[in-house]
C-alpha cells in the first residue's frame, strides 16, 4: 500500500506558499492507518523502547497507538504550561525567538530507552529539542520516528539519532 495515496496535500495552508500534508485522511481510513502503524511498529521495535514520547500535538496521534502496539508506555512532550504537576523543560531557538518543551518530572526513569515520535519532520528543531529534553532527564534516546519527512528542509541533519520516516516528500 502506498501511504501517500492516503495523505492529502492542502496548498496555501496555513499561509500562502505552504503545502500542508494532512494526515486526517490517513487516520480515517482504517486499513491505511493499520498499515501505517504496523510499518511504524516494525521500524521502531528494533530500537527496543521502554517508552514512546509523542511531540505535541499531532505526534500524540501517532505515538500513543504505536506505544500500545509495541507494548510499552507513552509519554507526552508538550509546550510550556500544558502539563499538570512538576515539569522539566528545555528551551530551544526558533528562527525568530525561543520556545520551550516540557515533560512531567516523573515521566522517565534514568536509563529508560525512549523513542521520540511526531507526525512530521520538517526543519528538525522541535524533534531535536525533544531528544535533548529526554537526555536531560537521563533517558537513552536510540531513535526518532515520524509518519512524514520533508526531505528538502533537511531536518534529519539536526538529529543525532536515526530517524525512521514512513513517507518522504522530496520537495
Amino acid at each position: 500500500m502506498d501511504l501517500k495515496d492516503h495523505i492529502r496535500g492542502i496548498p496555501d495552508f496555513p499561509k500562502p506558499g505552504i503545502l500542508f500534508y494532512d494526515i486526517s485522511t490517513l487516520l480515517r481510513e482504517a486499513d491505511a492507518w493499520q498499515v501505517a502503524m504496523g510499518r511504524m511498529a516494525r521500524a521502531v521495535r528494533a530500537y527496543m523502547p521502554d517508552l514512546v514520547a509523542g511531540m505535541e500535538s499531532r505526534g500524540f496521534l501517532v505515538a500513543a497507538p504505536l506505544a500500545l502496539k509495541l507494548g510499552c508506555g507513552f509519554i507526552m512532550i508538550r509546550k510550556r504550561g500544558k502539563l499538570p504537576g512538576d515539569t522539566i523543560g528545555y528551551n530551544y531557538a526558533l528562527e525568530y525567538g525561543e520556545d520551550r518543551v516540557e515533560i512531567q518530572a516523573d515521566a522517565v526513569q534514568p536509563g529508560q530507552r525512549v523513542v521520540v515520535v511526531d507526525d512530521l519532520l520538517a526543519t528538525g528543531g522541535t524533534m531535536a529539542a525533544g531528544i535533548a529534553l529526554l537526555r536531560q532527564v537521563g533517558a537513552v534516546v536510540p531513535a526518532a520516528a515520524t509518519l512524514i519527512e520533508l526531505a528538502a528542509l533537511n531536518g534529519r541533519a539536526k538529529l543525532d539519532v536515526p530517524c525512521e520516516a514512513l513517507v518522504t516528500y522530496a520537495d
